[in-house]
């Protein structure tokens, strides 16, 4: 598996690490900083995370994926510190031989992502600051 907090997300590590001749389907969600969110203009975000719990629970939520469909390998990267609209944030990507496994554990990773993994953002607007949570 590969299971990374960076600085910076480089979108072509996931898709490289993925791949394989057995590979038949590869799914890839890519969370990126949007410029607006509840009415209000975005600036930026700011991401923090306490890592080494952050790095297990991410971890153990591709061992999980991993006994809940037939996948090949996980990935999960998530970037932390000062983000700007346009900016990834995150990738979750799964290879499988067929594509229901894929786009399945693809949707399940990301939301256990947001409700157990120990990383926070805090939006920042023209006129103030809040942390958000991770389901709306």
């Amino acid at each position: 598996m590969l299971i990374r907090i960076v600085e910076h997300i480089d979108l072509s590590e996931a898709p490289a690490y993925l791949g394989s001749e057995e590979t038949g389907a590869i799914n890839l969600f890519v969370g990126m900083v949007r410029n607006h969110s509840k009415g209000k203009k975005v600036l930026h975000l700011d991401f923090e995370a306490y890592e080494p719990m952050a790095l297990k629970e991410m971890e153990k939520l591709g061992l999980q994926a991993k006994e809940q469909w037939p996948l090949y390998e996980v990935a999960i990267i998530h970037a932390v510190g000062h983000k700007l609209p346009g900016q990834p944030v995150v990738i979750i990507g799964v290879s499988s031989a067929h594509r229901d496994a894929s786009f399945e554990a693809c949707h399940w990773l990301i939301d256990e992502l947001k409700r157990t993994v120990p990383i926070w953002k805090k939006e920042f607007y023209e006129d103030n600051s809040v942390w958000v949570n991770a389901h709306p």
